[in-house]
């Protein structure tokens, strides 16, 4: 006899069983399009020159210790990266009424601030984006959220938003609903409103008086201009609206596995700061106690030095750069080959993700047959694809839609 005996076996994640298959296929020309991680032309994983940088002065600092950190996590990160997201001028920076928090990564402060939402606002529904990033829907049930619905967002037919039905979605929406909004290089579609288009969106948030939770995980790495990824954020602050936003520094920092985040509380009134705080504070020793300190100490060495700080945006955009090229070499590619369909959405996504079009059976015939490996949904890691595989990747899609019609 077991405790355990009745424990089911859960689901396997589907990217994570996607990467260890594709690690023990021995074929040649195999490609990884499923892991969200950036790879060089030549399919390496790029640790940043100034991590290098700032990792070997962290080294020789005989003043810091192994001690731990408060709660919190350290302030001078957590200030920097809010001023990174809301900029220096930010009026809700300047009235004291916005800061951050120190996380284990953008999951983490997803986690905690839905967490505290539940407990502490009594939220119950959130809204998520069809389709939206996977770990959304169990974030927040595991934060205490009852109830997790859709707003439509992707378009089979047009390959691009459906702006009509997102809007129609939100202003169904119940008061107090809390709405997940991606804050640019929407994952897992690379595509994202226009201008226009969010002011649309910030307008029925306001009406339906909903509450965003924005999740910023590629400020910087989706254009190469960390404003303009986060214009939108900077917009609803600008509008009056009180909000979370979950930062991670995976992407831009190539900090994978330090899991370094922050979560952004914006208020309208800085009286509020301190017993926010303090309810965050007790949210997050119930869960890990307080964060790591290396890949803090990191990001906040590079941004608080000019000189690396600037050698960082070379590094964002290096990267950027590298996969919008990817994008237009893959179309060019499909296009060349005269491969059924309008491939104009490849370029006109960004971001670390592209939605193929392809369906579930044809993705899976990309796995078997080619050894390309996706997700079932399409859903393709533009930093998967170098000079030397895109035209076998391309090949591969050919060969796939004129088989797999």
């Amino acid at each position: 006899m077991s405790w355990f005996c009745d424990v089911e076996l859960g689901p396997p994640i589907e990217v994570f069983a996607l990467t260890k298959q594709c690690t023990e296929d021995t074929f040649e020309q195999k490609v990884n399009l499923g892991v969200g991680a950036y790879r060089t032309n030549e399919g390496k994983p790029w640790v940043l020159p100034v991590v290098r940088a700032a990792e070997k002065a962290l080294a020789n600092d005989e003043t810091l210790n192994k001690e731990y950190l408060p709660v919190l996590g350290i302030d001078a990160f957590s200030s920097a990266a809010t001023r990174m997201l809301l900029g220096e001028e930010s009026p809700a920076l300047v009235e004291n009424r916005a800061f951050g928090v120190q996380t284990l990564s953008g999951t983490g402060a997803l986690r905690v601030g839905a967490e505290f939402l539940a407990r502490n606002l009594g939220k119950t529904v959130f809204y998520y984006s069809s389709p939206t990033w996977e770990n959304h829907k169990l974030v927040f049930k595991n934060g205490g959220f009852l109830e997790g619905r859709e707003y439509r967002y992707w378009s089979e037919k047009t390959r691009g938003l459906d702006i009509d039905g997102f809007l129609e979605d939100l202003r169904n929406a119940p008061e107090g609903a809390v709405i997940i909004l991606h804050a640019c290089a929407h994952n897992p579609t690379g595509c994202d409103p226009t201008e226009e288009q969010w002011r649309q969106i910030a307008e029925v948030v306001k009406e339906r008086k909903l509450f965003p939770f924005f999740d910023s995980a590629y400020q910087g790495f989706a254009s190469g201009d960390l404003i303009k990824d986060a214009a939108t954020v900077r917009y609803f602050v600008q509008q009056g609206f009180e909000l979370f936003c979950a930062q991670s520094f995976a992407k831009n920092f190539g900090l994978y596995n330090e899991r370094v985040g922050n979560l952004t509380v914006v208020l309208n009134n800085a009286e509020l700061v301190a017993p926010v705080k303090s309810q965050i504070t007790l949210v997050i020793r119930g869960m890990y106690s307080n964060p790591p300190s290396h890949g803090a100490r990191i990001v906040s060495y590079v941004l608080s030095n000019p000189d690396l700080y600037n050698q960082w945006r070379d590094n964002i955009r290096t990267m950027s750069s590298r996969i919008i090229e990817m994008r237009k070499k893959l179309r060019e590619a499909l296009e060349v080959l005269g491969t059924p369909g309008d491939w104009t959405h490849i370029t006109n996504q960004i971001g670390m993700f592209s939605y193929t079009g392809l369906n579930e059976i044809q993705s899976l015939h990309m796995v078997k047959k080619h050894h390309v490996y996706m997700l079932r949904s399409g859903r393709i890691s533009m930093c998967g694809l170098t000079p030397s595989n895109v035209d076998y990747v391309a090949k591969a899609i050919y060969e796939t839609l004129t088989t797999l019609s």
